[in-house]
Parts: structure tokens; C-alpha cells; sequence
């Protein structure tokens, strides 16, 4: 029997602000007058979505800001009730949505944890018996009995999430809440989701905007696309979809603005006037295949001659994880106009969507120029396509490998 059945799920809001007893009263007599009220318009957060999970999946659902994530889990929840459509839940839902939401600043930690474990649905024998491991968990033995209004916002999430995850339940909902706290307790986040998705074998849904971690942690993805699915299926697949519909969005905006000041620092001794990328014949490319030569040129106005400097080429993805960088050492550039190429006989990353950052430093690295998120790219297997990774990766590294079969023997 699967965990979760949706049908046809619709979820309709009226557009604009709440009306006061006045405009509703005037509304409602001319109605009894027969006189036309015009109505708002209505916005589908959610329009005819279908789909099954079955027991035990975990899966991940992404999508740009306002496609419906949130909407859907809080239907799924309970939360909120579908405008049309059905949805059949078949075990007990923990639901991880706003979390710390019904903590009552007056009351102490302890007088919040069970007050937010009822909400959640916990009977005061479970919260007892979970009560130490739920304080332990959350770093907060020392403030459990300190009103919660004199709790950092670090601090409440922590106690929220504590009890969030320790209710027992066949299904889990959550949205956007594992990036809590400090360093060290989002390690602990981390550590206690995929044991209760590993270990104890429940299913779950993920609503992040944290892509890399979707991947990692689900085994299908969901894209939802203002209020539609537009893809459904293993990870990797999915999310490269995502990412290569959000790189339409960049590189309309990266061309609007034109390499605006707003993303490049620089001393005013050198500007940026171009910069392509060429693929191995020698033709400017907006995409390239892993394991190819390419070559990246900037075209460069330097004001006046610099000496000894530092120039990096670099790639990092669209949300800012730095993966390489490129460097020529001790240069000497005169003024003028200049073309700097650089070079690579084998890209080495895998296929995705990625930036380039350019930077140029003096002898004591001080910043002469400096951009991020300079040119947008794709990287694509040599026949185009971007889901035959078994593995989510963003670099590809050379290696040999040999099976030794007697080797055990050998080494007797």
C-alpha cells in the first residue's frame, strides 16, 4: 500500500489583502441588490498534481521560489485543505513545517517541549519517556527551565527541531529546516536524518533549495514548476534539470546586467571587456564536453604596466561552491589592450551548469580585479546528455584501475 496517493491536487488562493467588516458588508448588499461585485482574481499555487510514494522512499521536492513546494506539504500535512483533488496519507505524519511555530515565549523550555510535542501529536507517556534524549540532542540542559523568550532564535529552532524528529511516525514532512544552528549542530541535523531515513526506514519528503543536498540524501526528486510536476525521477537526472532551467534565469540576468560593478571589485587599473569561452576547435561556445580542450580568453584594458602579478582563472557552480582554480604566476602585463588565454587539454568537470570567477592580484595579493559568477556555462558528455552519472560529482579525475583476483593469496 503506498505511504502517500495524490489526485488531481488543486490548491486555489484569492489574490490580494484581506477585506475588513466594511467592503464585506457593502459587497454582500450589493449581491442582495443585484448589483455586480467584481471579484479578485485566483492564483493556483497547486494545479492538478498527481503522484504516489510508496513505503520507505525518500524524496526530495524542488522547485523555484513560489512553484508550490511548501503548499504541498502543508496539503499533505493536513495544514491546510485542497481546493480539489484527494490525498490519502496511510500512516501518521511527523511534520517538520515551521518549525518552533506554538512556543510560547513565557513558557519555559521544558513547558515548550510539551506543549509542541502535543501540537505534534505526542501523548505526555511519550514525551516522558523522549524528554532527556530530546534536551541532550539539542545542546540545551543548561536552559530547559529559562523562559524561551530569552532563547537566541539558534537556540528555539534547536529545541523545535529536537522534538520535531523524535516523534514516532511512518512519514515525515520537512521543509527547509536541517540548515539550523551552528556548524556543529547542522552535522548532528544531518547525522539524525539519515538515520531515520537509513536506519529507520520511513518515508520522508524534502522541500530544500540546498539542491546538492537533495541529491544526496533522496532517493527520487519531484520539480514542481508553478504548481505543475514537471519532472519526476532519480536525483542527479532531476536536479540537472533543475539546474539547467535555472541557468536560463541566469544568463538572462548575467546579460542584463552586463557585467555590472555590483559584481566585480576592482582597483580601476584594469577592466574586463570580454570574456568567451572556446571549445577544441577554436569557436566561442556556451557549453563544452567534460574531458575536452577548451580555452578561456579575457580581453583585458590595462591602464598602466603591472609587474609580478597574479592572475586566476577560476570555475565554481551557480550557488557558490568553488571547484578549481587556474594560476599564472610573477606576469608582467603592459598597458594596453590584451588578450589572456588560458588553456585546459582535458576539462576535468563533470556535467552541470557552472561559472567562471576572474581575478588579478598583486605581489601582495591585494585585489586588482576580482569577479564571480562572470560567464555562465554548460558541461556536457560527449553526446549531450547529463544523467549518466550513477554518482553526483562535480569533478572528473583521471584514474587506471587493475582487479588483482590473487592478491589475497599472494600476499600469505
Amino acid at each position: 500500500m503506498p505511504a502517500i496517493e495524490v489526485s488531481h491536487l488543486t490548491k486555489e488562493y484569492r489574490l490580494g489583502a484581506l477585506q475588513g467588516l466594511k467592503q464585506t458588508l457593502l459587497k454582500t448588499g450589493a449581491r442582495l441588490a443585484g448589483r455586480p461585485v467584481p471579484e479578485r482574481p485566483l492564483f493556483k499555487a497547486l494545479d492538478d498534481v498527481s503522484f504516489t510514494i510508496e513505503q520507505g522512499e525518500v524524496v526530495g521536492i524542488i522547485g523555484h521560489n513560489g512553484a508550490g513546494k511548501s503548499t504541498l506539504l502543508k496539503t499533505l500535512a493536513r495544514v491546510t485543505t485542497p481546493s480539489s483533488g484527494s490525498v490519502k496519507v496511510n500512516g501518521r505524519i511527523a511534520p517538520l513545517i515551521e518549525v518552533g511555530a506554538g512556543f510560547v515565549p513565557d513558557f519555559t523550555g521544558r513547558e515548550n517541549v510539551y506543549l509542541n510535542g502535543a501540537i505534534l501529536g505526542m501523548s505526555r507517556q511519550e514525551i516522558d519517556r523522549k524528554f532527556d534524549e530530546i534536551v541532550d540532542f539539542a545542546e540545551m540542559a543548561e536552559f530547559i527551565d529559562t523562559p524561551v523568550k530569552r532563547y537566541s532564535s539558534g537556540m528555539q529552532v534547536k529545541l523545535a527541531f529536537a522534538v520535531a524528529t523524535s516523534i514516532d511516525s511512518e512519514i515525515l514532512i520537512v521543509d527547509e529546516v536541517l540548515a539550523v544552528g551552528d556548524l556543529a549542530f547542522q552535522r548532528k541535523c544531518f547525522d539524525r536524518m539519515e538515520e531515520i531515513i537509513r536506519r529507520q526506514g520511513r518515508t520522508v519528503l524534502l522541500v530544500s533549495h540546498n539542491i546538492r543536498q537533495v541529491a544526496r540524501i533522496c532517493s527520487r526528486v519531484l520539480m514542481l514548476d508553478h504548481g505543475h510536476i514537471v519532472a519526476d525521477g532519480p536525483p542527479v537526472e532531476t536536479c540537472d534539470a533543475f539546474y539547467a532551467r535555472s541557468n536560463k534565469s541566469i544568463v538572462a540576468t548575467a546579460a542584463a546586467s552586463q557585467l555590472s560593478k555590483t559584481q566585480i571589485l576592482a582597483s580601476g587599473e584594469v577592466t574586463l571587456e570580454r570574456l568567451i569561452l572556446l571549445d577544441l576547435n577554436g569557436c566561442e561556445v556556451d557549453s563544452v564536453n567534460t574531458g575536452e580542450s577548451c580555452t578561456i580568453r579575457c580581453l583585458f584594458n590595462i591602464k598602466k604596466p603591472l609587474s609580478d602579478i597574479e592572475i586566476v582563472y577560476g570555475f565554481h557552480t551557480t550557488d557558490f561552491v568553488y571547484v578549481s582554480s587556474m594560476h599564472a604566476h610573477e606576469t608582467n602585463l603592459s598597458a594596453g589592450h590584451v588578450a589572456i588565454d588560458c588553456t585546459i587539454k582535458s576539462l576535468p568537470l563533470d556535467p552541470g551548469v557552472f561559472a567562471m570567477r576572474i581575478g588579478i592580484f598583486d605581489r601582495l595579493l591585494t585585489k586588482i580585479f576580482y569577479g564571480e559568477n562572470l560567464k555562465i556555462f554548460n558541461v556536457s558528455t560527449p553526446n549531450g546528455s547529463h544523467s549518466k552519472r550513477i554518482l553526483p560529482g562535480l569533478v572528473s579525475i583521471p584514474s587506471t584501475w587493475k582487479v588483482n583476483a590473487d592478491i589475497g593469496q599472494s600476499a600469505h
